[in-house]
């Protein structure tokens, strides 16, 4: 039998090899050249193919019991998913990459004001602290050039696009903390994804993106994304939200962009400066503070 403690250390873990996993997604993407909506297209897609059999297997029973209420949830959940991911990408051809990003890591905000209003959950003093260490922390390392070049001047409509992803990431950690209380992972998630993918498809088609003519190089790609960030990422995330509060899980979410640094520096020879560096150590403090204080 395990004891608290062990259940308490768990899931923390689980964050962790999540966030590390979500690092990886940025390396994968700057390996690709298909287009942005295309690559969270298949992402998704396979992710969905990965999970769902298990689901429609091991879960029939309590897939096939799911509430309309919950069903509806989670499209919601995997159409905010999907706003994200356009959102966010789309961004980037109007605004800098510094703004974007700083910009779409406001999330723990918007996560932190939802949970008190819809969930219920205590924020603290504490709390509130660290994710104004932590967002100030992931601003300051987007003022560091990582070893990219210098960007444009950031607009007015790339910057609410990034402020769009923001919010739109935060409903989708609201709704996965509160309908992962009453359904199991798998049936959830499948359910997210498949919600997402089809609204991802509908982006692809719109924008009039080739769905099949890559080479054999992308699609290794394609499905390094749903192995990686995807189910040892996103799934994982969703587990942690039946077991830990979403401020938690959203300012730990923060790591992402030092992981991605980490891997930038080993894979793509991108050597951060020490703004970049000093700003991942803030960002490391803030988690830390909230993370500690749950």
């Amino acid at each position: 039998m395990f004891r608290r403690s062990d259940l308490e250390v768990t899931p923390l873990a689980a964050l962790g090899l999540a966030v590390f996993a979500a690092s990886t997604s940025a390396i994968l993407v700057r390996w690709s050249h298909a287009p942005s909506s295309v690559a969270a297209f298949y992402r998704v897609l396979f992710t969905t193919a990965l999970v769902a059999p298990i689901a429609l297997f091991s879960y029939r029973e309590e897939f096939a019991r799911l509430g309309a209420r919950d069903l509806i949830g989670a499209g919601v959940a995997g159409v905010a998913l999907a706003v994200h991911f356009a959102a966010w990408f789309e961004s980037l051809n109007y605004t800098s990459v510094a703004a974007s990003v700083t910009l779409v890591q406001t999330q723990p905000l918007f996560v932190a004001i939802g949970a008190a209003l819809f969930l219920h959950e205590r924020v603290t003093r504490r709390t509130v602290v660290g994710i104004v260490v932590a967002i100030g922390g992931a601003g300051l390392m987007s003022l560091g050039t990582a070893g990219e070049a210098p960007v444009a001047e950031a607009t007015l409509y790339g910057n609410s696009l990034a402020i769009l992803g923001a919010i739109t990431v935060a409903g989708y950690v609201l709704a996965g903390r509160s309908i992962r209380q009453r359904v199991s992972l798998f049936p959830y998630v499948t359910v997210v994804y498949t919600a997402c993918a089809l609204a991802l498809c509908l982006l692809v088609a719109v924008q009039g993106h080739d769905f099949v003519a890559y080479p054999a190089r992308e699609w290794v790609l394609f499905f390094a994304m749903a192995l990686g960030p995807g189910i040892l990422g996103h799934t994982i995330i969703n587990w942690v939200l039946e077991h830990l509060e979403s401020v938690v899980v959203s300012v730990a979410w923060l790591g992402e962009p030092i992981g991605s640094t980490a891997l930038a520096f080993v894979l793509l020879t991108e050597v951060p400066d020490v703004v970049t560096v000093v700003g991942g150590l803030i960002v490391l403090s803030g988690i830390a503070w909230t993370v500690y204080e749950r």
